[in-house]
């Protein structure tokens, strides 16, 4: 019996190192949206502004280049063309980093509590004056290895500037 035992825990372990491979090689092949070396605050200021002049809302992704499952929104909504243009019509757009090289404490600290552990991506969403009107965790866009175009599509028209 133990011998059977062994050979399935050899087995999970060459599971799980082949699925540590395929992520890794899924993220060198993605688009790396985070600056750890931004002035976040500059640039949401920035941003603030824009939508201020623009009329829209302010999704703010937090995440970093280290977080497959924030790569893999990030790509999501840039190459499907439904959310691309809600998305564009709506929010100003920004990839908040948080990595051991910038954590972003004073920033993150205006929009969130910073005791309670974070899962990434997850979303700030401010109006066009800079104000938080709601805070959206990734897990419940969720479907398989990627997010659900239904509910993605549903918290983005849900969000969006009321004309």
């Amino acid at each position: 019996m133990a011998y059977a035992q062994t050979e399935k825990v050899k087995e999970d372990a060459a599971v799980l190192e082949q699925k540590k491979k395929l992520a890794t090689e899924e993220k060198a092949k993605l688009p790396k949206p985070y600056n750890p070396k931004a002035d976040a605050q500059k640039d949401i200021n920035a941003v603030i502004a824009k939508a201020k002049k623009e009329n829209k809302n302010i999704i703010i992704q937090a995440g970093g280049n280290w977080c497959i499952w924030c790569l893999r929104f990030n790509q999501f909504v840039q190459t499907t063309p439904e959310l691309k243009e809600i998305v564009d019509k709506n929010y100003v757009y920004y990839h908040l980093n948080f990595s051991p090289d910038n954590e972003n404490k004073k920033v993150f600290a205006k929009y969130v509590n910073t005791k309670e552990r974070q899962g990434y991506p997850f979303f700030i969403v401010l109006d066009k004056n800079g104000k938080k009107i709601h805070i959206q965790q990734s897990d419940v866009l969720e479907h398989e290895k990627g997010y659900s175009l239904e509910k993605v599509k549903e918290f983005f028209d849900k969000w969006a500037p009321k004309s």
